[in-house]
Parts: structure tokens; C-alpha cells; sequence
């Protein structure tokens, strides 16, 4: 069968190549992938995987062949496939808790938009209460943000969306962003969360804007910039404030089907900004790290 493997050469960072079937553990399901998810992360640093290797983690598809130890969805379900490894072939071998069941209603190309950044977005929000609290998302314009604002406004924040440039504010307010900047100097406001995505000098500048009491959370650095915080910027009186990192590598299957049903419901939508062939993966990825697209890239797998 066909899948995209890890290409550490110069024409990387994936190529196709015909590999061996999967052969489902009895706890596995095999899974027919009809959509992929690409992720900025997996791609960029394509070095932390072995070449040659089945790459991504994200994708949606057919059940052909239940799990044999009668777990997880029977033949014919549609899943979501997330945070689950060498997704991106024709077929791929997956464990029931890495797989969210499809809604009726629910496109499947949209469900395959979940994965990591639909999970991220939710396992971090979900930490604490955001009933008429005010939370930033940097990177807002991304897959991990556009979600994050989604489900930041659900849980009745008060939301403030960054993006490096005013084209890439599109959208966010209709998504639910209560003010979009591009300059956080904008606002003399504190928050009580930050969901950054960005890192760098901007990280720091979300520290300053930081409430008593309010937690940053880490879950990307897409600047690929050094923070640096000024002498005595991690001084402070009153409730502490903290900076959390982020890399919950757990079973994605129930907040795979949390978001599904959400998005049946009509109040969570994919972000999928570019959606095209598989084939055509090399003109994806280059969209992706010249930051031409806007939320998510789905490809169909042929």
C-alpha cells in the first residue's frame, strides 16, 4: 500500500513509498484512511522520526476490520483518527482509544481537522473554569488557535485572539473572538489564561499581561525565537502566577468524541483552511511553513 513516509533529504520532509500492510494486535482496529490531517509541528521537526518511517498522527476513515478482542467501534464506523502514529498511509493499524467515532452530520474530511489541535485546544482549556474569565490565544490564525477560540467562547470566556498580521485575522470574530490584535500593546487588559502557541519575545509580552492568580500553558513555539524576561519580570506580589508546559501524549479517543459531538451539534466548526489531494502534499507543506494557510490542512487520500 501507499503511504507518506519520513524523507530526511533535502526533498523532504515526506515522500511516498509502498509499504507493508498493517497487521492489526488484537486490540487494534484497521482502519481505511480516506483523510489526513497535517501539523506544522510534525513536519518542521521531522527529524525527531526515523527516515523511512510511516508518518503523521491525524486522519479519518472506515473501519474494514473491527478488533478482534471486540473492543472499540465495529466494521463500517467512521472514526477520527488522533494523536495516533503512522497515520498517513491507506491503511493504518489503530487502537480504540485513539479513535473517536463520527457523528452523523459530521464531514469526515472536517473530522480528520481534530487531532492534536483540536485536542490540545480542549484538554488545555478544560484545566480550569472560564465562566466570565479573560483568556488570550496567540497563533490564533493556526489549527491549535482557531479551535482554542472556539471552545474558549463555549465555556463563556471573554476572548482575545493575537495574529502576527491583520490578513490573518479573518474569520475569528465570527468564531467567537471578542477583540483581534496584532500588537498586545493594544491592551492595557490582564488575563487570567494564556493559551500561547507562538513563543518568543511574544511570550514574554503575555507574561506582563498576566493576571494574579492566571497560568500561560505552552503548547507550541512556532516564532522558533528565544523568550528572554527582563530582570525581575518573574517577580511579583500577590496570588502566584505560573507557566505551564504542555505534552499530554494520553489515549485521544474521548476527547476525539467530545469535539465530534460538539461539531454535530453545529457549535464547533473545522478549521480547514486548504484542502486538496494527498498527491499534492508537497505544495501543502510549503503552504504551511510560508504561513499561507489559515487554520488546518486536510488532504484527501485518493
Amino acid at each position: 500500500m501507499r503511504a507518506l513516509v519520513v524523507d530526511h533529504s533535502e526533498a523532504g520532509p515526506v515522500r511516498f513509498a509502498d509499504v507493508d500492510e498493517p497487521v492489526p494486535s488484537t486490540g487494534e482496529a484497521l482502519v481505511e484512511i480516506r483523510h489526513i490531517g497535517l501539523n506544522f509541528g510534525e513536519l518542521h521537526y521531522v527529524d525527531q522520526w526515523p527516515a523511512g518511517a510511516v508518518h503523521g498522527h491525524d486522519a479519518a476513515g472506515v473501519v474494514v476490520r473491527a478488533a478482534s478482542d471486540g473492543s472499540g467501534p465495529p466494521e463500517g464506523t467512521q472514526v477520527a483518527v488522533g494523536m495516533a502514529p503512522h497515520a498517513w498511509a491507506e491503511r493504518v493499524a489503530v487502537s480504540p482509544a485513539s479513535l473517536g467515532t463520527v457523528p452523523e452530520g459530521v464531514d469526515l474530511a472536517d473530522a480528520a481537522a481534530l487531532g492534536i489541535a483540536g485536542v490540545t485546544a480542549f484538554r488545555v482549556l478544560r484545566k480550569r473554569s472560564l465562566l466570565a474569565r479573560d483568556v488570550l490565544i496567540t497563533g490564533a490564525s493556526g489549527g491549535v488557535g482557531h479551535f482554542a477560540v472556539q471552545l474558549a467562547a463555549l465555556a463563556g470566556a471573554r476572548v482575545t485572539a493575537h495574529v502576527g498580521s491583520p490578513e490573518r485575522a479573518a474569520g475569528l470574530r465570527e468564531l467567537g473572538a471578542d477583540r483581534v490584535l496584532t500588537d498586545l500593546a493594544e491592551t492595557g487588559d490582564r488575563f487570567d489564561l494564556v493559551l500561547d502557541t507562538v513563543g518568543g519575545p511574544l511570550l514574554a509580552q503575555a507574561w506582563n499581561s498576566l493576571a494574579e492568580g492566571g497560568t500561560i500553558h505552552l503548547v507550541g513555539y512556532s516564532s522558533g525565537q528565544e523568550t528572554t524576561f527582563p530582570s525581575g519580570a518573574l517577580f511579583g506580589f500577590g496570588e502566584p502566577r505560573t507557566i505551564a508546559t504542555y505534552g499530554d501524549m494520553t489515549p485521544t479517543g474521548g476527547e476525539l468524541t467530545d469535539l465530534l459531538g460538539l461539531m454535530a451539534a453545529g457549535r464547533l466548526s473545522a478549521p480547514v483552511g486548504l484542502r486538496g489531494d494527498w498527491q499534492d502534499v508537497g505544495d501543502a507543506v510549503q503552504a504551511l511553513f510560508a504561513r499561507k494557510v489559515h487554520g488546518k490542512i486536510v488532504l484527501d487520500v485518493a
